[in-house]
Order: structure tokens, then sequence, then C-alpha cells
């Protein structure tokens, strides 16, 4: 009988041209952001002076923008045609690369970054809705999975190219203009796409909180902002960190390296359990192992606690994160698709902000070991949490 299952379930072709194209243009997005992420905060000490706290606050705009426009864009993506909504905020995403070279001043390039966080936000829950859609249902879970690794491996290559440009050519302008080609491939992709037409949420229905925010994925989400927390405080000050108290001038891309090795083993691993159904196993195992990541990055000042803890934290969130991402479509109807991605990615950009600015206030006043402690205290409360109380709280609230 399980052979028997096993083969109806890959009769449907996962790998469709239009699953390429989506999955493609979601590498671009990616890419083209991780470019930039982990030299930004080197970019505004040197070239405008900013300290550990203004640069936190310089940089959670574009989380602040994200989380702002993600619920909308659930929302427009449920309720108007996807490739429209996914084309135009995807356009926007990559022209605005542009405005970080105009900027000649920290005040302008503040109001670039945050602006350009908006684009994001609504070209990201876009792109994964139609990604959702042109899977059939029974390899959904398993292209969820499939579907991140191309954030995982644009994670892994990004700030690798990064480092390796700038350390050749010492120009920012070159990794902007590098950042914006790239994203513009992506939007040529997405360009090419072939949907089906597909019924849309009707306009004369009510409109309440739950076309925008998925209420009843409220402790899954709460989970999350505790797991994307601890991520955007590494993410964010890994460079300084690295370059200040360990002397590691060029091991940051090895960390992101590390790390999306990591996911993409957890992920090819975890992606046959998501197809047996295992949704609940998958995210224990992915919480308890990151858990363990965070600790040892907090506790282990030196170069063993650097690399093994980007691999850890890595096999953790790759099986955490489409396990996460099942939980909220499984709690949501088939016409909440979007509403239901963006309150994950929601989830993230709060969890992302409030790190990138507790972990800037936190550094600055009491150092940067006292920051990743409080990442580490900040995720094991939210795996607290999950083990306690949103596991059960998804099997009794599962739509499907």
């Amino acid at each position: 009988m399980e052979k028997e299952v096993e083969t109806e379930l890959h009769k449907e072709k996962l790998w469709n041209s239009n699953y390429l194209k989506v999955w493609c243009a979601n590498f671009m997005i990616f890419f083209s952001f991780m470019l930039l992420t982990p030299l930004l905060p080197l970019y505004l000490s040197e070239t405008f002076g900013a300290d550990k706290q203004m640069i936190g606050i310089v940089l959670s705009g574009y989380t602040l923008t994200a989380l702002i426009i993600r619920p909308f864009s659930g929302y427009l993506v449920d309720s108007f045609p996807r490739r429209v909504v996914l084309l135009v905020s995807y356009a926007i995403f990559c022209a605005l690369f542009l405005g970080y070279i105009a900027a000649g001043s920290l005040v302008l390039f503040a109001i670039v970054r945050t602006l350009h966080g908006a684009p994001f936000g609504a070209s990201t829950v876009s792109n994964s809705t139609v990604a959702i859609d042109v899977l059939h249902p029974t390899r959904r879970a398993e292209g969820i999975g499939y579907y991140g690794l191309s954030n995982n491996i644009a994670t892994a290559i990004g700030p690798t190219v990064a480092l390796m440009i700038y350390g050749t050519c010492q120009s920012y302008d070159i990794l902007f203009w590098m950042a914006f080609i790239v994203s513009a491939i992506g939007l040529g992709i997405n360009w090419t796409l072939d949907l089906k037409k597909r019924e849309t949420v009707k306009v004369s229905r009510k409109i309440s909180l739950d076309r925008f925010i998925l209420l009843k994925g409220w402790s899954q989400g709460i989970c999350m902002i505790c797991y994307a927390f601890s991520y955007g405080v590494l993410a964010t000050y890994i460079a300084i960190y690295g370059k200040n108290e360990l002397g590691i001038t060029g091991g940051t891309g090895m960390f992101f390296m590390l790390l999306s090795i990591g996911l993409i083993l957890s992920r090819l691993v975890g992606n046959r359990t998501l197809r047996e159904g295992k949704i609940v196993e998958n995210a224990s195992i992915g919480v308890a192992i990151a858990v363990i990541g965070y600790l040892v990055f907090a506790a282990l000042h030196n170069h063993w606690g650097y690399y093994g803890a980007a691999l850890i934290i890595g096999l953790g969130n790759g099986h955490m994160f489409p396990a996460f991402q099942t939980m909220f479509l499984n709690l949501a109807s088939n016409d909440q698709r979007g509403t239901a991605n963006s309150t994950l990615l929601v989830s993230w950009d709060i969890g992302v902000g409030l790190g990138i600015l507790a972990g800037g206030s936190v550094a600055e006043h009491l150092g940067y070991y006292a920051a990743f402690w409080t990442a580490f205290a900040v995720n094991l409360l939210g795996v607290i949490l999950f083990l306690a109380y949103s596991r059960q709280h998804f099997i009794r609230n599962r739509v499907r």
C-alpha cells in the first residue's frame, strides 16, 4: 500500500516549467539581496561613520516597510491577478537598487533602504504564492521544501561572491550595480510565466482582519518571531563581530556558506518526511537543533563556535522553515494562500526587525557577546512555546 501511495505521488511532475521559473526568480531576489546584506553594516560605518546603534536603525527600516506591506500583499495576490502583482512588485524591487548608488548621504540611504523593503515584501509573497499555485496538490509540501532551496543557495553564494568582488575592487557601487542586474534577470524570467486563470476572491466579500493576517496561525507566528529575532541579530552583525572581536576579515562568506550547506542538507532529508505528512515532527526537530546552534555561537567565542554554529543553525532552520510554511498553508482555506504566506513572512520580518534593533542597542551598550546571548534566550523562548503549545494548536485547527 505504501509503495502504491509513493507511486501515485510521483505521477505528478514536480519540476514543471512554471515552477522552475519562479524558483529561479526567487533565487535572483535573494541573491541580489544577499550581495548587499553582509557588507551594508561595514558600508554605513566606513562611508558615513555610522555607529552600531545607527546601523541597526537604518537597516531595520527595510524590514519595517516589508512588514507593513506584506499583509496587504497577501490580500492583493488573493484578490487580483497574481502575475500582475508579481511583475509590478518585482520591477520596483529591481529599480530601487539604483537608489543606493544615487544616495550621497546617510539620510538618503536610509530613505532608499526603507522604501526598498516594500517591493521586497510584496515580491516574495507573490512569488511564493505563485510557486504554490503551479504545484500539484500531491507535491505541494515537497515543492515548498525545494522552493526554499532557492533562498538557501542564494544565501550561500551571495555573501561569498560579494566579499570576493569587494576584496578585489574595493567598490560598493559595483556590488549595487550587480544586485540591480541580477534582479533584472529575475524580472525577465518571471515575465515569461504562463499561468492559468484562477478564480480570485470576490471584491464584494466582506473585508476582515483575516483577509490580511491568518488569525489561526497566531501561535506559530509568535514562534517564528522568536526564531527570526535570533537570525536577525546574527546575520546583521556577523561581519563586524568577526572582524572586530575574532580577527576574521574574510570569513563572513564561509559562515553563510556553512549555514546554507546545513539548510540544503536538512531540506533534502526533510522533504521526504514532509511528503509523508510528518510536519510537526520536522518542525520539532528543526527548532531543537537550531537553538543548540545559537547556544554554541553565544558560548564559544572562537573560530569553532563561529563556523560550527553556522552549520548547526542551518541544519535546524532547514527542517523548521518549510514545516512552518506548510503549517500556515494547512491552517488556511484555498482562497487564503496569499494571506497564509504573508503571515509567515510578516512574522519573520517582525522578528528580524526586532533582532536588528535590539541587537544593535545591546551591542552598543553591553557588547556583542551580550547581544548573541540575547539571541539565544529569545530563540529558546520560541522553542518552549512551540513544544508546549503551538504544535498541539496546529493539530487541533488544521484544515487539511
